[in-house]
């Protein structure tokens, strides 16, 4: 079952509040006593299982990796790669023709 999108108290109301979830906490708050009609507040039933916590979409561990010798590291039957924001183009190219001869996954191709 898909968890609900948790959204703000009266994050429809003003623009300044924004969607990011914070707990209501007024003494009335329609929110917090649960009531009929009101948006979810995130709660420890909508915890998802502890083998699939954390993980990528896909399945895999996602791992950030710098250069090749650390891309070399991971385990391709659990691990991911994305390679990092700060490898340039040349080097990430490097390591993307390493990845496909080691079998593992590259979470950002860009390609």
């Amino acid at each position: 079952m898909k968890k609900p999108n948790f959204k703000r108290q009266e994050w429809f109301r003003y623009k300044k509040l924004g969607e990011k979830w914070r707990k209501a906490r007024g003494k009335t708050s329609k929110t917090r006593r649960y009531e009929k009609g009101k948006p979810a507040m995130p709660s420890v039933g909508y915890g998802s299982p502890k083998a699939t916590r954390g993980l990528h979409p896909s399945g895999f561990k996602d791992i950030l990796v710098c250069n090749i010798k650390e891309l070399e590291n991971l385990d391709p039957a659990t691990q991911a790669g994305r390679i990092s924001a700060t490898v340039g183009k040349r080097k990430k190219a490097m390591m993307l023709d390493r990845a496909k001869e080691l079998g593992i996954k590259i979470l950002n191709k860009g390609i």
